[in-house]
């Protein structure tokens, strides 16, 4: 029978893993089940909602009692309970961030990611030349401050005014803010098609696009009508040699697969390799909570 090219990558060159979080001196999931997880950041113990931790809990209810702030929501709202500091630092990577629980339960950090940062790291720092990073939907800038720190002239967009003025506060903690940073609040599809036609080259991209968003002039976000332009666009903004592009993702339901097919150009015309796979923090128990998918390429 004759046989045809489908004009992918052999799927033995795109390889799924899990990326593991394991716990460290300031951070650690200490347990996690009925759709919840205690975590400890620095010397402060936290509950909140995860709807994916669907298990039985392993420690009692005592100890998750014994938590300095717990999240509770009601419809579209939600707050802390509990006797907790308004915000505090933790030392994660080398890096010292500020962290701040905020009414939709986040805190500031993704430990999740740590194993993007020392990959993105390595890579920077093995390059032997000048790098520059992209970062879009970069929050409060840990990923941001892992390139700089590496080497790495960054450029970091997100949406939020709060968002980028809490980077800047943990570039600041972290020793970092003489490092070659642009910190810029805008849209991100419109500030990629800017790039664009300014002719701006990067030798690496990193995005983390929500579910749904809006621009800081109401420009509207949706992963499902937005995302594969966007991937198209940033594909224009790649240096004649780049060095990665990596996802993250949260928006429930879709594969990281989804992702990783999105990024089959890059080794169709450069080679390396492709990672796809479940983002994981590692909880004292020995049980593996995931947290988010991503794909990546170098």
């Amino acid at each position: 029978m004759a046989q045809f090219d489908s004009g992918r990558p052999d799927q033995n060159t795109m390889k799924r893993i899990t990326l593991t979080t394991n716990p460290s001196k300031d951070y650690e999931l200490l347990d996690s089940g009925h759709e919840e997880k205690l975590e400890r950041f620095g010397s402060v113990v936290l509950a909140r909602p995860d709807p994916q931790a669907l298990w039985e809990k392993t420690l009692g209810a005592g100890e998750w009692a014994n938590a300095q702030g717990t999240y509770t929501r009601e419809g579209k709202d939600g707050q802390w309970d509990g006797k907790l500091p308004k915000e505090w630092t933790i030392d994660i990577e080398s890096l010292k961030l500020n962290i701040r629980p905020t009414s939709f339960k986040h805190v500031g950090v993704f430990p999740e990611q740590v194993s993007n940062w020392q990959w993105g790291s390595e890579l920077i720092k093995n390059a032997g030349r000048e790098v520059s990073v992209l970062n879009l939907f970069g929050y409060t800038g840990a990923a941001t401050l892992a390139a700089a720190a590496a080497g790495a002239s960054v450029t970091h967009v997100d949406a939020s005014k709060t968002a980028v003025a809490w980077a800047r506060e943990n570039a600041a903690l972290s020793g970092l803010e003489g490092k070659p940073v642009r910190w810029i609040i805008e849209d991100v599809l419109l500030f990629v098609k800017r790039e664009i036609k300014r002719g701006a080259k990067y030798d690496g991209i990193i995005m983390d696009p929500p579910a749904f968003g809006h621009g800081p002039k109401n420009e509207l976000w949706k992963i499902e009508e937005n995302f594969i332009e966007l991937v198209k666009l940033c594909s224009e903004l790649l240096s004649e040699k780049p060095l990665f592009f990596l996802i993250n993702g949260y928006a429930a339901g879709y594969s990281p697969l989804a992702f990783a097919y999105n990024i089959e150009f890059l080794q169709k015309k450069f080679g390396g390799e492709i990672e796809y796979g479940d983002l994981a923090i590692a909880e004292k128990s020995g049980r593996m909570l995931p947290c988010g998918i991503f794909a990546r390429w170098s």
